[in-house]
């Protein structure tokens, strides 16, 4: 099983509130409450393919050349080894369950989240250099590599 769950209401992970789940060994699960336009930088898991299932939002995903939307009761995949990234369209924000069949963004996510206050999102904050570095050296060393910006709008 993953490292334990956090107490009390989960995790801010950069813009969005994460909450973990249990999953079997060699696996992650989480919710993802996003705001409207998050989008992170283009990237490739090598360890592990990465699952969406939205349960409330709209999204547009790009996943290698393909870019499509997806919405509500939808599951997408991001199989490993190929450059993905995605954006929520949604005013209102999404929700997604996040699986990976591996670890590593898991322990990325733990990693450079910090407790959350409360149940809500935290307050936006910008994407700085040293933000970034931190970001791109916890992905390197959980087998991602950050390989493009983020999706425009």
């Amino acid at each position: 099983m993953n490292a334990p769950l956090p107490a009390g209401n989960g995790l801010w992970f950069l813009n969005t509130h994460v909450t973990p789940a249990p999953a079997p060994a060699g696996m992650s699960i989480a919710e993802h409450v996003m705001p409207f336009g998050e989008s992170p930088p283009a990237h490739i898991h090598h360890d592990e393919e990465e699952i969406f299932h939205i349960k409330a939002g709209t999204i547009r995903f790009r996943v290698g050349d393909e870019e499509f939307v997806a919405g509500p009761g939808e599951t997408c995949v991001a199989p490993r080894g190929v450059p993905h990234s995605f954006r929520v369209e949604s005013e209102k924000g999404a929700r997604v369950l996040i699986i990976t069949n591996g670890e590593g963004f898991d322990r990325m996510v733990r990693e450079m989240a910090r407790p959350a206050a409360d149940l809500g999102l935290p307050e936006a904050r910008p994407v700085t250099p040293d933000l970034a570095e931190r970001l791109a050296a916890a992905c390197a060393r959980n087998g991602i590599d950050i390989v493009g910006p983020p999706l425009a709008a």
